[in-house]
């Protein structure tokens, strides 16, 4: 299967999303998804992507401080009107859809009726308007799957796979076994998986592809049996170990790497 291969606008530190595209398309890539939520630089994302042949396949909305959606009172509105915004630039810029998180660290507060009451306004909010909702897998695979299943009959909510969270947070949790036929979109990166030494630490390195231990053989022929036919997407950033690197050796390579899990993939007989 020929895939379109993708990675964020906001992989290159000190380059604006907007002026990280015509690299992102120069490296190979066949889409990007943004990580604003300006209404208005994602509608000038889009126009600048139609003009480069790029797809912007998605927008992923804000997502600290989600742990308030569970909380009693109003700290969760700052989030709220993020991603609204977030929903109201999708809209604008015919973007079919907005990732979110559902909660934070190891230990969020407790699901509360308060709190999936919220959820419900950020559904409806974004199917009024036509946009899709991916909730993406983090640490807590339990609060996933009680919105998941709440939404399991609303056309207007999906799934967004992070193999590298899933890696090092949940491990023998396989999402694309789960929620694949609620598939839309992609995170791909790699780490070294959670530490035995110390099971709380956050092993999110968010490497290139096969600088961590990641099977993306295993990762493929899971992906490969679900109804997802999307692109493969790299979340990645050219900082830490990487930022030796120029705008452009970090790019050729992200593409290089994206291509070696495409080709991953088995073929359909």
């Amino acid at each position: 299967m020929s895939r379109n291969l993708g990675i964020t606008a906001a992989c290159l530190p000190g380059i604006s999303e907007l002026d990280a595209l015509p690299l992102i398309k120069d490296a190979g890539f066949d889409m990007v998804f943004a990580e604003t939520s300006d209404p208005d630089m994602i509608c000038r994302m889009k126009e600048k992507c139609d003009q480069l042949g790029l797809f912007l396949d998605f927008v992923h909305a804000p997502y600290r401080g989600v742990n308030d959606f569970w909380v009693e009172g109003d700290a969760y509105l700052p989030l709220w009107q993020g991603i609204k915004d977030s929903i109201i630039g999708c809209e604008r810029a015919q973007v079919p859809v907005a990732v979110c998180h559902v909660s934070s660290g190891w230990f969020p507060p407790q699901i509360c009726d308060e709190g999936l009451a919220r959820f419900d306004e950020l559904v409806n909010f974004a199917s009024e308007r036509g946009v899709t909702v991916a909730f993406e897998n983090l640490r807590r695979d339990d609060y996933l799957d009680v919105i998941m299943k709440r939404y399991e009959k609303e056309p207007y909510v999906g799934f967004c796979y992070d193999c590298g969270h899933e890696h090092c947070y949940t491990g023998s949790v396989h999402y694309t076994d789960l929620y694949g036929d609620r598939l839309l979109c992609t995170h791909l990166h790699d780490n070294h998986g959670r530490d035995p030494k110390d099971i709380w630490a956050d092993g999110d390195e968010h490497l290139m592809p096969f600088d961590g231990n990641i099977d993306y053989a295993d990762m493929m022929e899971r992906l490969h049996k679900t109804s997802y036919k999307g692109a493969l997407t790299l979340e990645l950033v050219n900082e830490y170990q990487y930022r030796t690197l120029s705008a452009p050796e970090f790019l050729k390579i992200a593409y290089e790497r994206v291509c070696r899990i495409a080709a991953l993939e088995p073929k359909t007989s």
